[in-house]
């Protein structure tokens, strides 16, 4: 089975900080890997269309992000980036 999942945080998709899956906006399911490639390069250009930055790592996470998505965080007393993060997964036997 391959995944794509499309998560939204204030952090790029590789950390998968506990509770990571909480952010989580979409997933969708494959059989066939072929499909799933067709998917995750539609969806990866798409992405890139869209927002001004990307970076990537292990050919598996994708992070995309504009200048205009920063917000205010009371906590940490600092400016935050949202990152929309783009996760292949295959669970395999």
């Amino acid at each position: 089975m391959y995944k794509i999942i499309y998560m939204k945080a204030d952090y790029e998709p590789w950390w998968q900080f506990e509770g990571w899956e909480e952010h989580i906006i979409e997933e969708n399911s494959f059989r066939v890997k072929e499909e799933a490639e067709q998917y995750l390069v539609e969806t990866l250009q798409n992405f890139k269309e869209k927002y001004d930055h990307d970076a990537s790592k292990k050919e598996r996470f994708w992070a995309f992000w504009s200048d205009d998505e920063i917000g205010f965080c009371e906590a940490c007393d600092e400016d935050i980036q949202t990152y929309h993060g783009i996760i292949w997964i295959y669970e395999g036997n």
